[in-house]
């Protein structure tokens, strides 16, 4: 059973926090507590203004966040790590090799897809980034509280 969902990208101001609001939404309203962290956080960056935005189009009302550094304790707490690309997973385990076993790709379920950092690139690769994402939290969430 997770009990604890850790979501890492690296600033933790775009992909992150928006699969965490759409993961515990998905999840709602199991006990299953969602959070998000970066490898190189913007810490305590709020929310990056576009991808909220994208997340208010799609009927979610995003909270008040503010950007995380992962740390080793994170990582021991977390029941299961879902991160955005394939080389975010080295940087968890570069951090917390214990952690091999519980660190996924949130794209798993869609054949191991990565999901590309939106960044400084305009809207329109947050609301494909978006899009993504609900996606894969919505397969995840399906395997979660079946």
């Amino acid at each position: 059973m997770f009990n604890r969902i850790l979501i890492v990208c690296v600033g933790n101001i775009c992909r992150s926090p928006t699969a965490e609001q759409l993961l515990r939404d998905a999840l709602a309203p199991s006990a299953i507590e969602v959070s998000s962290a970066g490898l190189a956080a913007l810490r305590d960056s709020p929310l990056e203004p576009t991808a909220s935005q994208v997340l208010e189009e799609h009927g979610h009302t995003p909270g008040s966040h503010r950007a995380r550094q992962l740390t080793s304790d994170a990582v021991s707490e977390a029941d299961l790590i879902l991160v955005m690309e394939q080389r975010h997973i080295d940087g968890v385990l570069s951090l917390a090799p214990e952690a091999r076993g519980k660190v996924f790709l949130l794209g798993k379920w869609q054949y191991n897809r990565e999901i590309m950092d939106p960044y400084r690139q305009g809207k329109p690769a947050f609301v494909h980034a978006y899009a993504l994402i609900e996606q894969a939290a919505q397969a995840w969430a399906r395997r979660l509280v079946s």
